[in-house]
């Protein structure tokens, strides 16, 4: 009996209330008192006195049966002045708390209540709680990690703008006044082009030369190359004519529009006025509709054509005469496209750099066999060969390879092309300035993002101080219920020990 004494009663937590129902502690109808209860503990309460104490016990989520008890326990002392001569309380409000607890002790209506509330605890509120926590904990990791990411685009977005301002020679501070500043430059670097072509005399002429020996070409070969070369970057009217003018006048640039068109910058007319006003012209008239100036009505008898006056059918037709391009201007007037130079007009400018690239890849096909071919195999090719063939060497035909890459190289830049289209049509100006800007414009709403992520990681991490008190207020309550209920079931079986399993808040 002894050993029977100390030994322990185990109850799994979730099979709790069964327990005590099939061990008839609890009536299975439980639940219907325990309605009555609750009905009256809300009436009860409506008139309180002035009790700190009790303040914190009716301030709690759930009243219970020791609760009760202990309310009793204060009324005693506060409602201590109402008792008869009988020593008992005349007050309502020690006789309504008394009601409550017999009703509750009445077939242990209070232990299976709290059982309720325990498996409540242990199966609902905790794991909800908790998995609330688990995921603020999940959401602030996955904010910081876009966070990151959001940063780290920025900055990637941000540096391909700088990348893309490099290429085009620009520092990115302002893209369109810096990009019609280049361009403003780039008769100053075309200058400079013409100038250093001054050095490809001898690849002209040994290209010249191996043309003429090899194939017999008796035409000049490289015509813009060479003009270029011996004039620089004059105008077209020049290469055009073989003169120098004696006036030049540039064709007038479209500037790019300051911003992008609006309502107020179009010019509707006379539309927006009312009708009938003298701003409207006197030949307008308006009569049940518009006024196209054709007349229905025939102008002769014997006219079957209505009133269109097609002109005088006998008068002699017009002559057009057809004038070339540039005959208008005076002699040595250079006007309009003729005014520009050769690097500066599309085609004469594509034909300069069409000439350059075949002059490169002569040069690179010659250095090429030099290589290959043996000085013995070389001399009897070429010992009829003009001078100017013959005295080449590698390291020579390298280095008028390397000039003539040079200055091919600062035409075809990526910054030259794009310079040559704004110098075209200065409304793309406007247009690269749109896509440089749209990426910094993209860097900044990631930036406004990480900012976003950051505000909701804060509304993350304040969510969980919010819950992680609630949890242990929770495992708190949890405890003091397996305590009470423990030692409750512990005197109804002889104080043997009883264990809760699985209280796990």
């Amino acid at each position: 009996e002894q050993n029977i004494q100390n030994l322990p009663i185990d109850i799994q937590t979730s099979k709790l209330l069964d327990w005590l129902l099939d061990r008839r502690h609890c009536n299975m109808r439980w639940q219907n008192a325990f309605k009555e209860i609750r009905e009256k503990i809300n009436a009860a309460i409506q008139d309180m006195p002035e009790n700190e104490e009790i303040k914190q016990l009716l301030s709690g989520s759930h009243i219970h049966y020791f609760h009760c008890l202990r309310i009793v326990e204060i009324l005693k002392r506060t409602e201590a002045s109402s008792k008869n001569i009988f020593g008992r309380y005349s007050s309502q409000r020690m006789k309504d708390w008394q009601d409550i607890v017999s009703l509750y002790e009445a077939d242990n209506v209070y232990l299976a209540e709290l059982a309720g509330l325990l498996i409540r605890n242990v199966t609902y509120e905790g794991p909800a709680l908790r998995r609330q926590l688990a995921k603020a904990q999940q959401l602030q990791q996955e904010l910081s990690r876009r966070e990151v990411e959001c940063q780290s685009s920025a900055a990637d977005m941000r540096e391909r703008y700088y990348a893309a301002c490099r290429q085009y020679g620009i520092r990115g501070d302002s893209v369109t006044r810096e990009l019609q500043a280049l361009v403003k430059d780039l008769p100053v670097v075309l200058e400079g082009v013409g100038k250093d072509s001054a050095k490809l005399e001898k690849q002209i002429q040994l290209y010249s030369a191996f043309t003429d020996f090899v194939c017999g070409w008796s035409e000049a070969v490289l015509p813009m190359l060479t003009f270029v070369q011996k004039r620089g970057n004059t105008t077209f009217y020049e290469w055009r004519t073989g003169k120098t003018p004696t006036v030049v006048e540039r064709p007038v640039v479209e500037a790019a529009p300051a911003g992008g068109i609006t309502e107020d910058t179009i010019d509707w007319g006379d539309f927006g006025k009312s009708a009938g006003t003298s701003d409207i012209p006197a030949a307008i008239t308006v009569e049940d509709g518009i006024d196209w100036g054709i007349s229905l009505e025939p102008v002769a008898e014997d006219t079957s054509v209505s009133g269109i006056d097609w002109g005088d059918a006998e008068a002699p037709p017009v002559e057009i005469e057809v004038v070339d391009a540039g005959t208008d201007c005076p002699e040595g007037v250079a006007r309009g496209e003729d005014a520009l130079t050769v690097l500066e007009k599309p085609t004469s400018r594509s034909q300069f750099i069409d000439e350059l690239m075949e002059l490169e890849a002569f040069l690179r096909q010659r250095l090429s066999e030099m290589g290959e071919e043996g000085d013995v195999i070389a001399m009897s090719q070429f010992q009829l060969a003009p001078p100017i063939i013959q005295d080449q060497s590698c390291e020579k035909v390298r280095q008028m390879l390397s000039e003539v890459r040079d200055i091919l190289g600062r035409l075809t830049s990526l910054q030259m092309q794009q310079l040559f289209m704004i110098q075209a049509s200065p409304r793309y100006v406007e247009r690269v300035s749109d896509v440089l800007r749209q990426k910094m414009k993209q860097a900044d709403i990631l930036v406004v993002k990480g900012a976003r992520m950051i505000e909701k990681r804060q509304e993350a991490l304040e969510e969980q101080a919010r819950l992680e008190p609630r949890i242990d207020l929770l495992a708190g309550h949890t405890r003091e219920l397996q305590k009470l209920i423990e030692a409750d079931i512990s005197k109804r079986y002889s104080k043997r020990p009883v264990n809760l399993m699985g209280v796990n808040v």
